[in-house]
């Protein structure tokens, strides 16, 4: 099984399309299988919420307990998959400068929000309004007929959540850097939901917007020794069963 080679340089990579998200806002994009979705810290200290669904069938999503619990992990980075609860994966961490990604620590919602940063709408604040992480996935989900029944466990990327011996979860400040990046390939037909809002555990006194830049491109076919596929033996099965659905595509695998 061949390891992740060094960090693969931006300069190298001709992407197909690139666009940034500013703090405080929220995205969706379909993300079709064979594309890579780069993901960068513009200015350190980011945080992307983010759910998957299949597009096919809103039913399949992101799922935060089989990721962790197959992998046998309590963060994600290099060489982890992102799990559907069908057993399938959506993605795969490719490339990632960061080390840690939260899958545990959950979303902001309205309350939340005014509680710690107080309440800034958009009649009167208008641009500068403060958005929860909840809200900017309702407001996606809307776009393609989903609502709160479709919520799902969301990611955090470049957020770290750690335990202590006790089991007390903390939040830690500065885990991501001016430049950073994770990078995503994506083995099914996948709708991307992302905003850019703070982490929940975030202790800023002020409500932090921190843009990230996202960049699209092909990626390479995966090999009988790629890292992810073969980093832990359930993403063997995972790999087997999203080939599977694809079978009657009439698309080469």
């Amino acid at each position: 099984m061949n390891r992740p080679l060094e960090h693969q340089s931006d300069m190298t990579q001709h992407y197909l399309y690139e666009d940034q998200l500013p703090g405080g806002a929220h995205w969706s994009l379909l993300m079709r299988r064979g594309l890579k979705l780069r993901l960068t810290d513009v200015q350190g200290g980011a945080n992307v919420g983010m759910l998957f669904y299949n597009p096919d069938n809103h039913l399949e999503r992101y799922n935060a307990p089989d990721t962790l619990k197959c992998q046998h992990t309590f963060k994600l980075t290099t060489g982890h998959c992102l799990y559907s609860d069908m057993g399938r994966i959506f993605c795969s961490i490719i490339d990632d400068s960061v080390g840690w990604h939260d899958s545990v620590g959950g979303n902001t919602n309205d309350n939340l929000v005014s509680k710690k940063w107080g309440e800034k709408n958009y009649q009167q604040y208008r641009n500068d309004w403060t958005l929860s992480g909840y809200s900017s996935f309702l407001i996606e989900m809307a776009k393609v007929g989903m609502n709160r029944r479709d919520m799902a466990a969301n990611l955090n990327l470049f957020s770290k959540v750690s335990v202590d011996d006790s089991g007390k979860m903390r939040f830690v400040e500065n885990n991501s850097r001016e430049g950073d990046f994770i990078e995503l390939r994506f083995e099914m037909d996948t709708l991307v939901m992302m905003h850019t809002c703070p982490h929940p555990m975030n202790p800023a006194k002020e409500y932090p917007k921190k843009p990230v830049r996202y960049q699209i491109a092909k990626a390479e076919a995966v090999q009988a020794d790629d890292y992810c596929m073969n980093s832990h033996a359930e993403n063997q099965r995972g790999f087997m069963n999203t080939q599977l659905y694809y079978l009657n595509d009439g698309c080469k695998l």
